[in-house]
């Protein structure tokens, strides 16, 4: 994997004397000149859609930014000074606020105090269970609560000062984003390549959802590979996942699938480098990660009847519980229970084709009959309800009422990049394809 490690001056431009390629293990990649690396990231971040604004936070530095409550300002430190001792807890479940106060001995009024104090700075009903807080007490033979910071996420910590008056007030830690260049050759599954190869896991999520309409990633054969550069945000050395893909090359089927993004219409969307959008009709299956345990066949020996019969669909396996999404737009006509297909949710998308999803636990928020449903919206959960030998999808592909094998099913594209936007995309599809192609595999 490579990433870039790049400083900006205070005028915005990059120091060339600071850019390098640094491998996984740390040696630094010098057959590539810096001043060029340095061009072509300074072009990427003035492309639109590919890059936040440009005077964003991208140094590492120490120490909380702090936003007290009201006007009142908080010294040079995170809480106020005082000679501490800490206490550090994680959020019990169904825990809130005013009971993990209470175990600190905290009293009623001073509570409600800060909870009122709290209400145009932070939801307390948002605490989360298992998230961290630290208490700083005063005091040896009877302790007292004097703050209390409470971690709601990796950048973001919230303060509740009981000194008088208390105040409630937020502190965060700098995000930086990084700019990574990541490949990858597939062995068994694009999950293990990425673990492999020490690249954040969310990767494999992004890419899957960029090429759900065009890459069978149920169908990766030994040898397909993938060019990506992407933006990873960290708090001090802690990732905090991907931020978005500026640019990929997945080669499927020998064929390689540039992702080159582009904003029409006030929307991100990605095309190939034809132009064509990566969005189909449909998605290429259902469920995001699972594995297909039984293929469509007019001639299947079923595993519980044991005489074969036609089996006119797809079988993901998959956990109970898994998600189960709508493969395209379109209208519910039914969700009901149906016999051996258990619980059933069947989709009209047009006046050709329709979908149905078969043996699920339950269906997803809101879904019945007449609801219209969007490209991926949740329409139930995996289940083994009816005719089943254990927790799988049984999904069915129908053209003009007749069934097809899903797995087949050629969609076409929706709107490919307009004739007043194409300048545009050509300059953007040459430069990164020129730069993914740069990229030795590993």
């Amino acid at each position: 994997m490579w990433w870039f490690e790049m400083k900006i001056s205070e005028h915005g431009m990059f120091q060339k004397s600071a850019g390098r390629i640094v491998t996984g293990n740390g040696r630094v990649f010098t057959g590539f000149p810096v001043y060029v690396l340095c061009f072509l990231i300074t072009a990427l971040i003035h492309f639109p859609g590919c890059m936040q604004e440009k005077d964003e936070e991208r140094e590492p530095v120490t120490g909380y930014s702090v936003t007290p409550h009201s006007e009142q300002k908080n010294g040079n430190g995170l809480i106020p000074e005082g000679n501490y001792t800490e206490l550090s807890g994680q959020i019990r479940r169904n825990q809130f606020l005013a009971s993990l106060l209470s175990d600190f001995g905290v009293e009623y009024p001073v509570i409600d105090s800060l909870t009122r104090a709290s209400e145009e700075i932070f939801d307390i009903r948002k605490i989360r269970s298992g998230n961290r807080y630290t208490a700083f007490l005063e005091g040896d033979t009877l302790p007292v609560l004097r703050v209390l910071v409470y971690e709601h996420d990796l950048s973001e910590q919230v303060v509740f000062d009981l000194h008088s008056p208390v105040r409630v007030y937020k502190a965060s830690k700098p995000v930086i984003r990084k700019t990574r260049i990541a490949t990858g050759i597939i062995e068994t599954s694009l999950w293990n390549t990425l673990q492999e190869q020490g690249i954040h896991p969310a990767l494999a999520f992004e890419l899957s959802e960029i090429y759900a309409w065009t890459v069978d990633f149920f169908g990766l054969q030994k040898g397909d590979h993938f060019r990506v550069v992407y933006e990873e945000s960290f708090v001090d050395t802690l990732s905090m996942g991907i931020t978005q893909i500026m640019g990929a090359c997945f080669h499927h089927m020998g064929q390689d699938i540039y992702a080159i993004p582009l904003v029409q219409d006030s929307t991100l969307g990605y095309f190939d480098q034809f132009g064509n959008s990566l969005r189909k009709a449909f998605l290429k299956a259902p469920l995001r990660f699972s594995r297909i345990s039984s293929r469509f066949s007019y001639s299947r020996m079923h595993p519980i009847l044991k005489y074969r019969r036609p089996h006119l669909g797809v079988d993901y396996a998959a956990p109970v519980g898994t998600p189960v999404l709508a493969v395209g737009d379109g209208v519910v006509t039914s969700a009901t229970w149906q016999g051996q297909a258990g619980r059933i949710v069947k989709i009209r998308h047009n006046s050709v084709y329709s979908t149905a999803y078969m043996h699920l636990s339950g269906f997803g928020p809101g879904i019945r009959a007449g609801v219209r449903v969007r490209q991926g919206d949740i329409i139930g959960y995996v289940g083994s309800t009816g005719l089943s030998t254990g927790p799988h999808l049984d999904f069915r592909f129908y053209r003009n009422g007749s069934p097809v094998d899903p797995l087949k099913v050629e969609a076409p594209p929706v709107e490919p990049v307009r004739e007043e936007n194409m300048e545009l995309f050509r300059k953007k599809r040459k430069f990164l394809v020129h730069l993914l192609q740069t990229v030795e595999l590993p």
